[in-house]
């Protein structure tokens, strides 16, 4: 964790501010192991003495969530997974655990994310015969097209996965701090090393056949880039305080898509950005049927449509629930985005771009 992001972010307790208490500005508690201006094991904690939560930095990413137990729970393998093992026993770990272990869902979510956010920088990369890596950032590309210009000082990556377009980001930016945030602690690992310097990935071949990719990188504006892990739909950050908001395929990924809407115009500042893509891909597994935006309820004035439902909830006044202060400023409604699986496989989709600004006066 950067000392400037902290200071320039100011993080509250997710859990004071969940509970609609006043939520005070995290204090960095205690300080393990620091690195120039990085702290990479420490304590942060609420200063509410009615809360009094604390807050681990485990490797340089602060883990600020109000489920801290869960989390622990379903992601303590992927932080703490080593990425230094011999490759024939990596192989042979992988093998003796097998497909649908808990190793191989990891190495999956990295070898695809850390696929599309690095493969173009890896010298043992094949020539592509089907998926083109750099997806995200392509799709990042579009959407700022839609709304170009606009001032950023902060600027935060939701759902950032293995961080290309947060160091995308930095590097177009000059002026601002970034900011990744995720919830899978395994390619937030592999963000903060590529970041770093050093990308380490397993590539997947096809069923639990992986290929260790180790290779050098550097990228202008790392220095301004940090990771964080932190729940999408509790987010640390104090009312109109984040000049611009990317958030790519996050939307059919959460519980309660609405509330990452509200959550997010409530966040930006005035004349702030949100630059959102979907493609609508639900699954109950993330989200109840009864939150999809779209997708469901033919019966509803939208009729199952998606795009439009979406509109008006990002439009002021079009809709019972619309976000206040928001106006839809460009959009794409069918942008490819493709993801590799492994070599015989991928997946195609058509991703809704929708660049949305917050009005400087809320009717």
């Amino acid at each position: 964790m950067r000392r400037g992001h902290f200071e320039l972010f100011r993080p509250v307790c997710p859990i004071c501010a969940r509970s609609g208490r006043a939520a005070g500005a995290l204090v960095l508690a205690a300080v393990a192991e620091e690195r120039g201006d990085e702290v990479v094991a420490g304590i942060l904690h609420c200063p509410d003495p009615a809360c009094w939560r604390e807050y681990p930095i485990i490797d340089g990413i602060p883990l600020i969530v109000p489920e801290l137990q869960r989390l622990l729970n379903e992601q303590g393998a992927g932080l703490l997974l080593r990425d230094d093992l011999d490759p024939l026993i990596e192989s042979l770990v992988g093998d003796a655990l097998g497909p649908g272990s808990w190793l191989d869902t990891v190495r999956q979510i990295q070898s695809t994310y850390g696929w599309d956010a690095y493969a173009d920088l890896d010298p043992e990369e094949p020539p592509p015969d089907g998926p083109v890596p750099g997806a995200a950032r392509r799709c990042l590309d579009r959407l700022e097209t839609l709304a170009p210009g606009g001032e950023a000082r902060r600027i935060l990556d939701l759902g950032c996965a293995a961080g290309r377009t947060t160091l995308t980001l930095a590097e177009r930016h000059p002026d601002a701090a970034v900011l990744g945030i995720d919830l899978d602690l395994a390619v937030l690992r592999l963000a903060r090393n590529a970041a770093a310097g050093q990308v380490s990935y397993p590539r997947r071949r096809i069923g639990v056949v992986f290929d260790r990719r180790r290779f050098p990188v550097a990228f202008a504006g790392a220095g301004r880039v940090d990771f964080w892990a932190c729940d999408a739909l509790a987010l640390p950050f104090a009312a109109g305080t984040i000049d611009r908001v990317v958030a790519l395929n996050l939307l059919d990924c959460v519980p309660e898509p609405q509330r990452l809407l509200a959550g997010l115009g409530q966040v930006l500042r005035p004349r702030g950005r949100l630059l959102l893509a979907t493609p609508y891909d639900w699954s109950t597994r993330a989200t109840p049927v009864g939150s999809w935006i779209g997708g469901h309820s033919q019966r509803a004035d939208h009729r199952g449509a998606a795009e439009g439902f979406l509109r008006a909830l990002l439009t002021e006044g079009a809709h019972p629930q619309s976000v206040p202060g928001l106006e839809i400023l460009g959009e794409d409604a069918g942008w490819p985005w493709q993801t590799r699986l492994h070599d015989r496989s991928s997946v195609q989709y058509r991703t809704h771009l929708m660049a949305v600004g917050k009005r400087s006066s809320i009717t």
